[in-house]
């Protein structure tokens, strides 16, 4: 399959994608695939909450509206242009997902097969549905990926290499069981936001998107804050406190109740709004509904505690007040070219 087809068939994908929203559900006159697909997904979305009880339709709409926006020819073809793709010898790439957000995996799933390769996927169990589904629009929009493309519900067979995601309880024993195969293993991350009290209103409420898109559960999620000493947290509760309704979906109320308690049988000091904990710690991994928040002196503390735990580090959220931040709201938005944990999956396809 030549590369402009595999580009072509997922702009179309992106095109199929770009008909839902949480606001309406538009079809585009002409789609040849509409009959069939349409009204199958419109359905899928409605059920992904019984799949799921923390894939809201507002969080798969906005999942969905990402992936939309991302695969549109000028973006496939800004991200696949440095590599030289053409002279790749296929192989079968194994992949592990995780289920935390919807279409998590999608990123390594487009990878393998924009590159040339197979890919033979095991979806986690808390996201078993959307991607399946949207693998055989894409085999409907270009038949020849059906012969690349493989769902299996047990252990991974007959592959060359794997890209696996999970927590560093089970990237260990991917480690382990992979050690014979060229691989990609994810663990755990957080995200984190340093603010130095001069931040606009608008820029704090666009950090709680951060903080509470997907309630939290990415790695891409702000979970700690860094904030200089006698840093004042009143506007920055005022201006996530547009998010309030979080407090209304049982799951993340449940965990705010039980965490808070946790937290106040131990008696740690919080800031509660209501709906949030935030709490001092020097960890970057908060529970759910908690924002772990520490003290700084100077900026070069930071960047240097920074630099220290960028293993554990996703994304750092900033009004440019230090390196290799991004800005405020865009945690959940990265762009094709924005590789988790850093490593540049298509290089590594690549070169197998």
């Amino acid at each position: 399959m030549l590369q402009i087809d595999k580009i072509k068939a997922f702009v179309a994908l992106g095109k199929f994608l770009g008909q839902f929203s949480e606001n309406s559900n538009i079809k585009i006159e002409g789609d040849v695939h509409n009959d069939l697909f349409f009204d199958a997904f419109v359905d899928l979305i409605q059920l992904s909450q019984s799949h799921n009880g923390w894939y809201t339709q507002e969080q798969v709409y906005f999942a969905i509206q990402s992936w939309a926006e991302a695969l549109k020819e000028e973006n496939l073809t800004t991200w696949l242009t440095p590599y030289n793709l053409e002279e790749i010898k296929p192989k079968t790439i194994g992949l592990i997902l995780a289920g935390n957000i919807p279409l998590v995996g999608f990123h390594d799933f487009l990878s393998v097969l924009i590159s040339g390769h197979k890919v033979v996927v095991k979806t986690s169990s808390n996201d078993q549905y959307l991607l399946p589904f949207l693998a055989k629009y894409l085999v409907a929009i270009e038949p020849l990926f059906k012969n690349n493309i493989t769902f299996v519900e047990g252990k991974l067979d007959n592959f060359d290499a794997v890209i696996a995601t999970g927590s560093n309880n089970t990237a260990r024993y991917f480690e382990f069981y992979f050690k014979d195969k060229p691989s990609i293993i994810r663990k755990s991350r957080n995200s984190v936001a340093v603010l130095n009290g001069q931040e606009t209103k608008v820029q704090l409420i666009a950090l709680g998107d951060d903080i509470f898109r997907y309630f939290g559960l990415g790695c891409r999620n702000v979970s700690k804050l860094f904030v200089p000493k006698d840093y004042d947290f009143t506007k920055f509760f005022e201006a996530i406190f547009e998010y309030q309704d979080v407090i209304h979906y049982e799951k993340y109320a449940n965990n705010y109740d039980y965490n808070k308690a946790v937290f106040l049988m131990s008696n740690f000091k919080l800031l509660d709004n209501g709906f949030l904990t935030i709490k001092e710690d020097t960890s970057h991994a908060s529970p759910i509904s908690s924002v772990f928040y520490e003290y700084y002196t100077s900026l070069e503390e930071v960047e240097n505690r920074l630099l220290t735990d960028q293993d554990s580090i996703q994304c750092i959220v900033s009004n440019s007040l230090v390196k290799n931040s991004i800005p405020f709201g865009t945690t959940q938005k990265p762009e094709l070219w924005d590789y988790a944990d850093d490593v540049d999956t298509i290089a590594f396809l690549k070169n197998l």
